[in-house]
């Protein structure tokens, strides 16, 4: 139990660590190491290990939040930048080949903004849940597979983080023009002989966006829950000298 509930502590700080920090596994193996066999750490009880797990997952949680809200948090990054959605992406290919490729760069970067916009609103659900978090959820997150965590800052906070970004989203759409910018590769394609053929694509771009930042933010979460389970590491802070014992 204490070895799972060192990892996942660790799991929750890797979420805010640079590629940097990633030096500090040997220091963190070398702290854990009492609690592990029974040192000073030991005489920790689960429920203060537990306590420092919703400390450390609120931070890290929050801090992952920052990276994916900063400016190019979603666009400059592949894993989870927002695509232009299937059922337009013939109508976009048609319009790069005749010269409109620039109002197509400019609708994917626009829903990215808005997506950018957003997610900062996320740390405050996230913190919620943890809070909230019961011993038995505690133990069934430690105890659980590679997405434990993923899952159950999801399955707590999909719901709600979907109508407290789609405002946002929305607004945002319409100040950095992504409304706009869709109506006007619209409004080129149809303007174009073959595009009597494919009719007029029609999108809820609010939805689109707001389900692809959500699914956006996730797989973020996932990626660094996995990394964590198979390769700990994390700077030594406070709260892990508090734990592992120095």
């Amino acid at each position: 139990m204490r070895y799972i509930l060192v990892s996942i502590l660790s799991l929750s700080l890797i979420i805010s660590a640079s590629p940097s920090q990633a030096g500090f596994l040997d220091d963190l193996t070398r702290q854990a190491a009492p609690l592990l066999q029974g040192g000073m750490g030991s005489s920790l009880d689960d429920s203060t290990i537990i306590k420092g797990l919703k400390e450390a997952l609120a931070t890290g949680t929050e801090r992952a939040v920052n990276e994916v809200a900063k400016p190019d948090g979603y666009f400059g990054n592949s894993l989870i930048k927002i695509m232009l959605p299937d059922k337009i992406q013939k109508v976009a290919d048609l319009l790069g080949t005749v010269g409109y490729q620039r109002q197509v760069d400019e609708f994917v970067l626009s829903m990215n903004r808005a997506a950018e916009k957003a997610a900062p609103q996320a740390a405050h659900f996230f913190g919620d849940a943890i809070r909230d978090m019961s011993v038995e959820d505690a133990r069934g997150l430690l105890n659980g597979g590679d997405r434990a965590a993923t899952d159950f800052f999801e399955k707590k906070t999909r719901g709600k983080l979907y109508d407290a970004f789609k405002p946002t989203v929305g607004k945002t759409m319409g100040e950095v023009g992504t409304v706009k910018a869709f109506q006007d590769m619209v409004g080129k394609y149809q303007a174009l002989p073959l595009a009597a053929f494919g009719g007029k694509p029609s999108l809820d771009l609010n939805d689109y966006v707001t389900n692809k930042a959500l699914d956006g933010l996730f797989t973020m979460v996932a990626a660094e829950e996995k990394k964590i389970r198979t390769n700990p590491a994390a700077r030594t802070t406070d709260l892990l000298k508090t734990v592992f014992g120095q």
